[in-house]
């Protein structure tokens, strides 16, 4: 039977992959990459840059499919549905490759940035597939280190305090308002830079913007400071790269003594 093999790559780094990480890779015939696009060209880089970096040349193929779009205007009732059919799409192309690229006896490897249980569809994805029965395999999952993991390292921070929940949530989530019951907030997926409609508050907040790699950006402080020069330090940086991905933990009233 065809083996497929979710990889977390963590989140940028590749000294950050886990043993276990580097033995799935060695384990890999067939590493399937989806490409997404000229403006995001170095994410495929920094994956080839990986395999580079722990397996020996000629031992494995990399087979690269063009990552369908993404309505990202949809919003309101019709995001949910939008995600749907952009989930439905690359079902079709997960299915196409592990039918088309990889020998019945292969293993084929997706890697997964981060950790592949944290807001990413990867596992998701091949269950649809699995469920469609027009091709069989099994599957394992190798945990990765998060951003969320990267951030709290690099600015040398704990996620959540004594006795004390930690929230993970979405910038879209986190725009409708702040979760109740905690003051520990880490927020993923901001486009919006949600962060700003709590520049007045007393909060903290700790923030990185492409972490892991040799682009990173880190910025802290009281968010009543912190936040012009996030936005700033964002919109340079989007401007020079063409796309960011960050995360950012916020920290409501005073810390623990």
């Amino acid at each position: 039977m065809r083996k497929i093999q979710v990889i977390g790559i963590g989140a940028g780094d590749p000294e950050q992959l886990t043993l276990q990480a580097v033995a799935a890779l060695r384990e890999t015939d067939v590493f399937f990459v989806l490409d997404k696009g000229e403006a995001k060209s170095d994410l495929t880089g920094l994956r080839r840059d990986m395999l580079r970096a722990h397996l020996p040349e000629g031992a494995y193929r990399v087979v690269e499919a063009r990552d369908p779009q993404r309505d990202r205007g949809a919003g309101g009732a019709a995001y949910s549905p939008a995600v749907g059919d952009w989930r439905r799409a690359r079902a079709d192309i997960y299915e196409r490759l592990i039918a088309g690229e990889l020998d019945e006896d292969g293993t084929g490897s997706f890697l997964v940035w981060g950790d592949p249980a944290l807001y990413d569809s990867t596992i998701g994805i091949l269950d649809e597939v699995l469920r469609r029965g027009t091709v069989d395999f099994a599957y394992d999952v190798v945990p990765g280190i998060s951003s969320v993991a990267s951030l709290a390292a690099r600015h040398r921070t704990g996620l959540n305090r004594v006795a004390r929940p930690v929230q993970i949530t979405t910038g879209r989530r986190l725009a409708e308002g702040f979760p109740e019951g905690v003051d520990d907030v880490v927020v993923m997926l901001d486009a919006h830079q949600a962060f700003l409609r709590y520049a007045g508050e007393d909060m903290e907040i700790y923030w990185g913007a492409y972490l892991g790699t040799p682009d990173e950006i880190l910025e802290s402080g009281p968010i009543a400071e912190a936040a012009p020069r996030i936005e700033r330090l964002r919109a340079e940086a989007r401007e020079r790269k063409g796309w960011i991905m960050d995360t950012y933990l916020l920290r409501r009233g005073p810390e623990d003594t």
